[in-house]
């Protein structure tokens, strides 16, 4: 990956950071994107001290006019863009579906689902003026299995998967390689938070009887987005202990 350039949203924590230590530790230029300046930027400062360039662009991925603009940025400072981790996204309040407040809806529906096509549309459409590249979204376990008061998350998460087996089918002539993640329940600062008892039960119920790392995850986005993982397109890959195999 030396020289390359990766655009990561939602990179400044989580699955987000985590791959983009793994991909600066590789020689990969970096370009992350969140709504959280403070965090954006300390993620930048890690991937500097690994000794490659990284800018923090904050933009929220529901506005195209800043999906254009972080392609814009990245593609000004880089050159071009080879890698794109299509990370940003938000859960909800963890009510029944048919209790879901509207606004509350739209606003899932808008990070991850628009979010994640805006980011789609911008950055492969800049892959292919330079001979194309490679995309991993992020979708969930959720996106593979229905999750009780997640159902406008599990919703939008099932449409990330559409949207990637789509896209393969339609790009791969074109040297845009994409694939899909589906994360089970990983410890997350968001994870960390809930009571423990909470937290022991979600890893109960997962077969490996423990919850994921971050690492754990940014170690299959890292490989799928190198020629290491050439041969591998349209495919979603869980990375939850065994969970979706119940």
């Amino acid at each position: 990956m030396q020289g390359k350039t990766a655009i990561i949203t939602g990179g400044g924590s989580g699955f987000g950071r985590e791959t983009a230590i793994k991909l600066a530790e590789r020689g990969a230029n970096i370009s992350i994107v969140d709504v959280s300046k403070e965090q954006g930027n300390e993620t930048v400062k890690l991937c500097k001290e690994i000794g490659v360039d990284a800018i923090f662009i904050e933009a929220d991925v529901s506005k195209v006019e800043d999906v254009k603009r972080y392609v814009a940025e990245t593609v000004e400072r880089f050159g071009k863009i080879d890698m794109f981790f299509n990370n940003a996204g938000i859960s909800g309040s963890g009510v029944l579906t048919l209790e879901c407040p509207d606004d509350e809806f739209e606003a899932i529906v808008n990070v991850n689902l628009k979010g994640a096509f805006y980011g789609l549309k911008y950055v492969a459409n800049e892959m292919l003026k330079t001979g194309g590249g490679s995309i991993v979204n992020t979708a969930s376990l959720g996106g593979v299995v229905g999750i009780p008061t997640l159902g406008a998350y599990s919703a939008t998460k099932h449409a990330i998967i559409g949207l990637s087996k789509t896209i393969a089918g339609e790009y791969g002539r074109e040297n845009i390689r994409i694939n899909a993640i589906a994360p089970g329940t990983n410890e997350t600062p968001m994870v960390k938070a809930f009571p423990s008892e909470a937290i022991q039960a979600m890893a109960e119920a997962v077969p490996m009887g423990r919850l994921g790392q971050p690492h754990e995850v940014a170690n299959v986005v890292a490989f799928l987005l190198s020629d290491d993982a050439s041969y591998i397109h349209g495919a979603v890959i869980s990375i939850d202990g065994g969970a979706a195999a119940l």
